[in-house]
């Protein structure tokens, strides 16, 4: 498995595929998350915004590979092991993404309250913070599988139906992307960090359950 996830790694970084994700989050970012802002709610940003880019590098990554290719691979180490090699690429580097950021995040944010009076412990914020993070990488991986190849083939439905998901993951009452992101910036509102461990959890039996789901379509249909 080693060996799969260098070659998927080296695959995602030559390709230089990566980029728009990369350069959406980043302008995401640059407007909705300033220097000086409370802390918890640029912690709550950047989570937020880091989910559609997680979906996003799933569906990169598990088609980043031609045909012919994927074929050899497939056969050499079976099309599951390949298939679940790309996509804990594309959760690792949204992971690695976003805790980079959320340490730049912490760095440049005020830590106070949304009033801008209470302070806010700017270790457990970043604590909280990078599990928000976590939560909504993890989910964002498990909407990238299953609306992408082997899940969805036609580009057309895939597209929209990521979209749509991710939107849905975020917005929707109990998605533990909402509830992790609800939890900082609600508790920005009274300077008071909320450790999202309930829905880190539970966005990782979700990802799990997805990514099993996707892997086990790839040995019955054809790329």
């Amino acid at each position: 498995m080693t060996a799969l996830l260098r070659y998927q790694t080296a695959l995602l970084v030559r390709s230089q595929r990566w980029l728009p994700p990369f350069l959406l989050y980043t302008a995401s970012l640059g407007i909705g998350v300033q220097g000086g802002q409370p802390l918890l709610d640029s912690l709550g940003y950047a989570a937020a915004f880091l989910l559609p880019v997680a979906a996003w590098l799933v569906r990169i990554c598990v088609a980043n590979e031609p045909p012919t290719a994927r074929a050899v691979v497939a056969a050499a180490v079976g099309p599951a092991r390949a298939h679940l090699a790309s996509v804990l690429v594309a959760l690792t580097s949204a992971a690695v993404l976003g805790t980079i950021t959320t340490a730049i995040v912490t760095l440049i944010s005020d830590p106070v309250g949304s009033d801008h009076q209470r302070r806010v412990p700017v270790l457990e914020a970043a604590g909280a913070g990078l599990l928000a993070v976590l939560t909504c990488a993890l989910l964002g991986t498990a909407v990238g599988a299953l609306t992408a190849w082997p899940v969805l083939r036609s580009t057309g439905r895939a597209v929209p139906a990521l979209l749509l998901a991710a939107l849905l993951a975020l917005v929707v009452s109990g998605s533990p992307a909402h509830a992790a992101v609800s939890g900082l910036v609600g508790g920005s509102h009274t300077a008071t960090v909320h450790t999202p461990v309930l829905p880190l959890a539970a966005a990782a039996l979700l990802s799990a359950a997805a990514i099993a789901a996707s892997c086990s379509l790839t040995s019955r249909r054809s790329p």
